[in-house]
């Protein structure tokens, strides 16, 4: 099986106050990520003003999908929250085969 890494790269909205952002966050991952079929893992990481979400799921099939069903309405309100904090114009995704892990 080949893990697949689905990344985005985003800015949050001038004013966002971040630990209601991670709230949100961790209550996305509790309520609809977590449940994806092929889902693994989720880390967010933070530089300087970017964000990075990366997530880890079974194969490149199951990794569409998730980013498919987003863009359907996927998570509800609890997503609308999550989303409400992020800059959507920002937003810059990509997909990562994973070839090694040490």
């Amino acid at each position: 099986m080949t893990k697949t890494i689905w990344t985005c790269e985003f800015k949050l909205n001038k004013g966002t106050n971040e630990a209601e952002f991670l709230v949100a966050s961790k209550l996305l991952g509790k309520e609809y990520i977590s449940k994806q079929k092929g889902y693994i893992s989720w880390q967010q990481l933070k530089g300087d003003d970017t964000w990075i979400d990366v997530l880890t799921w079974e194969t490149l099939e199951d990794a569409k999908a998730f980013e498919s069903s987003g863009n359907n309405g996927g998570g509800g309100d609890t997503a609308d929250k999550y989303f409400s904090f992020v800059d959507l114009m920002s937003c810059k995704t990509g997909y990562y085969t994973v070839k090694q892990e040490h």
